[in-house]
């Protein structure tokens, strides 16, 4: 259990720095090297072995946007004020102060990441995925062409993925950040447990005690901790109290370290959180793109949700239904099987009547019937009354036979990962309960609450894309310096 320390605990101290993070990965290393060009002395604190922590090995999305070169090159329009009313619209105005920097300052931030050798392709994939395996610079990954949002801010594509093949693009993003730290000077404390923050007898934090070989240290920090250590889905007793009814089937995402260590740091010294019911969890029904163009039905054989969202927002609304049931129902023309096999979607059968199908899914008699009756009108005239599907899914699901894919929350296999954390300010200064920032404290990325409050809001790229600038904006501000300019 993360505790408080006083100063005048402390026996000595082993070392010391202008500037201390707890945690290396791109909100730690963007960080450090900030802190490091203002001047100041920095040194990170690692429980593994090397930085790049979860960060390296995700799918390296980005969300980037206001009128990258990415987006240029793929013939994309975009404005720091577009940007903005889609992310207050859809993540909510909650955090509108960190939506607002974050969306002015977002061109300057990509041209930050490529001056440091983080590598974007001009390219464009148009079509519909998860992930990519490919290195395609630009793609969609949120719900920016789902209605309300549609008409609230032009749609425009704001995935950028770091141009590296495979299954973890992200280190094609940690390895030069890390090198341009290790160039700048930052020093660095490895196979290092912090287990607590030191705080001065104002209640300012000045320093961290460590674990390291089994033996306890302590650094003092000259003007600043940054907690930059990641979510908490490692973390079984956090789970158990923020998501009581998380099914065994569902698994998180991260390293072994994603334990909410850094939140549990921060508490201790009367931090704030903010959103730790928060979920983002996936078991995406595409790729291919075709299978959108089927219809999501609960256990009552209704509708609930438009089945062209992004797959996280998608995912929150059936851990919403009826004992978190729900079926993928599609015709002949539209069958395939979808290709994220991580997610297990079953195959319930093929069926020759709709009649059929509902007994076979225990629906109440004349339920689908009725809601494709209703759904094929519609969509045989480009017109979705119910969800406002985008023209571009619409097609009637009248070809026999027909499919069911079970794609239950409790049946299926989604990967998630927590959006809770610490609750922080617009310049990454960690907020006690009362609202005021807590001297000498900063955080960035995943152990901080992240923008988008729920998978309904989620969208890729939103916890390296603020995780990194973030981490600037607090390395900066832990050094002395009020932006990320001089």
């Amino acid at each position: 259990m993360s505790k408080i320390m006083r100063n005048s605990e402390v026996p000595q101290y082993s070392d010391r720095a202008d500037v201390i993070i707890i945690g290396y990965g791109i909100a730690g290393a963007c960080a450090a090297l900030e802190a490091r060009r203002a001047g100041a002395e920095v040194l990170v604190i690692e429980r593994a072995g090397a930085g790049g922590g979860s960060s390296a090995l995700s799918s390296g999305l980005f969300y980037f946007g206001g009128g990258t070169d990415v987006q240029h090159a793929a013939g994309y329009e975009d404005s720091a004020e577009n940007m903005y009313r889609f992310m207050a619209t859809c993540m909510g105005i909650e955090q509108a102060d960190l939506i607002r920097r974050y969306c002015d300052d977002n061109v300057a931030h990509f041209n930050w990441m490529e001056a440091q050798g983080v590598p974007f392709e001009r390219t464009y994939f148009p079509g519909k995925a998860v992930f990519l395996l490919s290195t395609e610079g630009l793609m969609s990954t949120g719900n920016e062409k789902v209605w309300p949002f549609r008409e609230i801010a032009t749609p425009v594509p704001r995935g950028h993925q770091v141009a590296r093949e495979g299954e973890s693009p992200g280190g094609g993003a940690m390895e030069p950040l890390l090198a341009r730290c290790e160039e700048a000077g930052v020093r660095n404390s490895y196979d290092s447990v912090a287990t607590a923050l030191i705080c001065d007898d104002a209640g300012g934090v000045c320093g961290v005690a460590i674990r390291q070989a089994g033996v306890t240290k302590f650094y003092a920090a000259n003007r600043g901790v940054i907690v930059a250590t990641g979510g908490f889905g490692m973390n079984r007793q956090m789970l158990a109290e923020y998501f009581p009814n998380l099914p065994e089937t569902a698994q998180p995402l991260g390293t072994p370290y994603t334990d909410g260590s850094g939140i549990q740091l921060g508490k201790a010294v009367g931090a704030a959180t903010q959103g730790m019911d928060g979920m983002i969890a996936t078991a995406s029904i595409y790729p291919p793109g075709q299978l959108i163009k089927g219809i999501i039905v609960n256990l009552q054989g209704r509708r609930f949700v438009a089945e062209d969202s992004y797959h996280g927002r998608t995912a929150a609304f059936i851990m919403e239904q009826p004992k978190t049931r729900a079926y993928l129902i599609v015709d002949a023309e539209v069958f395939s099987y979808p290709e994220t096999v991580t997610a297990h979607h079953t195959l319930i059968d093929g069926f020759e009547s709709i009649e059929e199908m509902e007994a076979r899914l225990a629906l109440p008699t004349g339920s689908l019937a009725e809601t494709l009756a209703d759904y094929n009108l519609h969509a045989a005239e480009g017109e979705d009354p119910m969800f406002h599907k985008h023209p571009d899914w619409l097609k009637p699901l009248d070809k026999a036979p027909w499919a069911a894919f079970d794609i239950s929350f409790d049946r299926s296999n989604y990967l998630y990962i927590t959006l809770g954390g610490l609750k922080i300010d617009r310049h990454a200064r960690v907020l006690n309960r009362g609202g005021e920032p807590i001297q000498g404290l900063f955080a960035a990325g995943a152990c901080t609450a992240h923008i988008p409050r729920d998978g309904k809001s989620y969208a890729s790229g939103m916890s390296l894309g603020p995780g990194s600038y973030f981490g600037r904006v607090a390395g900066r501000m832990a050094a002395g310096k009020s932006g990320l300019t001089d």
